[in-house]
């Protein structure tokens, strides 16, 4: 992802050793050797500024504390960014669960050592690593609505695995794309759809349809609405309007298809569409 990725992880590494090595040495008359500790590496991509992403790595230290250490580039020096742990997908959102150490702009780093959330329940490294939550670091105290980086961790964790399926020009001449669905580690999916040549501040309903494109059908599911200004929406796939438990592996057979609209107003322009899951195939 990063240029200097690779340098960020020696670095990490290295805090990592350095603190195992304070926190577990040995007497020098013992030759058995030193396990490293668990450590589990979150990817951080840019939101607000193109420029700032990172990682965030988490470091098992005991059995009640984690170290949790942020690493950008880009950031401004002199700047202070506010960073928390946040609960649900980054594509829902959610309220502040811990709170972190702020990034540092001049050196990029950050470092927490965590043996409970803000509200005072104890958490350990296994419990964040199945934690339902994202990391989010802000533009500054002041503007905590600027997020400037952004990923999710524990089991919003992405696998891998991903679908991506073609959204075609319809109702409006030159608008297409894509929707691609990607794997959660809990079995859910992260759904982005991207379209190229949305209108300037245009905000553009979509949704899962049953049946095929050709056939026609009601909506089933609700992504949140295309940004016009970006030609893009990223929504978490958990469940059917209805409530019906629907997954990364259920879009895949899905019998439907995704119509993207012109405005809440005029669902009846559509301006992209494509099949997904078994009419797909």
């Amino acid at each position: 992802m990063l240029n200097d990725l690779s340098k960020f992880r020696i670095f990490a590494l290295m805090l990592v050793l350095s603190t195992f090595a304070f926190t577990g040495c040995k007497d020098d008359d013992d030759d058995l050797p030193i396990p490293l500790p668990k450590t589990k590496v979150y990817e951080l991509e840019s939101v607000a500024d193109p420029n700032i992403e990172g990682t965030a790595t988490f470091v098992r230290l005991d059995e009640r504390t984690t170290s949790i250490t942020i690493l950008l580039t880009g950031t401004p020096t002199g700047g202070r960014h506010p960073a928390h742990i946040h609960a649900n997908t980054a594509a829902e959102g959610g309220p502040i669960v811990i709170s972190l150490e702020p990034v540092n702009g001049t050196t990029g780093i950050s470092t927490t050592i965590v043996q409970t959330t803000d509200a005072g329940t104890r958490v350990t490294y296994e419990d964040l690593l199945r934690f339902d939550g994202h990391v989010n670091v802000h533009l500054s105290q002041d503007q905590l609505d600027v997020i400037v980086a952004q990923g999710d961790i524990g089991q919003n964790e992405l696998t891998g695995k991903s679908k991506q399926y073609a959204l075609n020009e319809k109702d409006v001449p030159g608008i297409s794309g894509s929707v691609l669905f990607e794997e959660r580690k809990n079995g859910e999916a992260l759904a982005t759809i991207k379209l190229q040549n949305t209108p300037e501040g245009g905000i553009h309903p979509a949704h899962i349809h049953k049946n095929s494109a050709k056939e026609g059908g009601d909506i089933v599911f609700t992504f949140n609405p295309v940004n016009g200004s970006t030609g893009m929406s990223m929504t978490n796939v958990a469940k059917l309007d209805n409530g019906t438990p629907f997954g990364y592996k259920d879009v895949l057979r899905y019998d439907g298809y995704v119509n993207v609209h012109l405005s809440e107003t005029q669902l009846n322009v559509i301006v992209a569409q494509g099949d997904i899951g078994k009419n797909a195939d």
